[in-house]
């Protein structure tokens, strides 16, 4: 369903993308595929997602369905708003809320914490991402935290991370309250995490090039990772009932 945003995402935006350099490449406004066939792999998206809907337990079904609204206004909020990169922070990390939902069939507000840690996350690297863009989007009017923040990016994305970093900790403990020293537990799980975010905002001062940028960016792909074995380790110290120790 992700590709299936990024498919909708093209169609609405291929106008557009023709007059950034960076997407000017892509499919559709390069006339590789036609709107039509990019509707066509579009429902067709859509008809494996609801495939995977239809074996949910409902309330992840009820969660799912919930994103449409997100989804759909999504590829407009650069029109309207400074802030897209919060916007695909709400949309990109509703995933969360379906996965909780769909393995335990409840939800929790550690989850929502971690959802909000999420989101918050997103708006720093997304925001490094459209830095890439920002001489062509000021030229036709496109918005975004990058243009925002232009002057000092590197703070700007120092901030949301560190929200990020902080939530996500937050998250964490209130998962582990009160067993043991929960806040020493949560603090040492999540520092990875935090000292990569740190580094990236770090490295963010002194970029210029938009290669460059976009290697920053792909890093996420390594916070990713720390973040995901900080999670597990959580999860299986817990069951050994090792934070009882702490």
């Amino acid at each position: 369903m992700r590709g299936a945003g990024c498919t909708y995402n093209d169609i609405v935006d291929q106008d557009l993308d023709a007059q950034v350099e960076r997407t000017a490449l892509r499919p559709l406004p390069a006339g590789t595929v036609t709107t039509k066939q990019a509707w066509i792999w579009l429902f067709a998206q859509c008809a494996v997602g609801l495939i995977v809907l239809l074996c949910l337990p409902r309330l992840a079904q009820i969660i799912s369905l919930a994103s449409i609204p997100l989804v759909a206004a999504y590829p407009f909020m650069k029109r309207i708003t400074w802030w897209p990169q919060l916007w695909l922070g709400l949309t990109f990390n509703w995933a969360v809320l379906v996965a909780y939902a769909a393995k335990t069939e409840t939800v929790s507000l550690p989850l929502f914490i971690l959802y909000a840690g999420l989101i918050f996350w997103t708006v720093g690297y997304d925001t490094i991402y459209a830095c890439q863009d920002i001489e062509d989007d000021m030229k036709i009017g496109v918005k975004s935290t990058a243009r925002l923040a232009r002057k000092n990016i590197a703070r700007f994305v120092y901030h949301f991370y560190g929200l990020s970093s902080t939530l996500v900790m937050l998250a964490i403990f209130t998962k582990l309250y009160p067993i043991g020293n929960a806040i020493l537990g949560a603090a040492i799980l999540i520092l990875p995490f935090g000292l990569h975010l740190r580094f990236q905002s770090d490295k963010l001062k002194n970029l210029v090039e938009k290669t460059t940028y976009l290697i920053l960016f792909k890093s996420n792909i390594r916070a990713a990772f720390l973040l995901i074995i900080s999670i597990s380790t959580y999860s299986a110290v817990e069951r050994l009932g090792y934070f009882d120790f702490l």
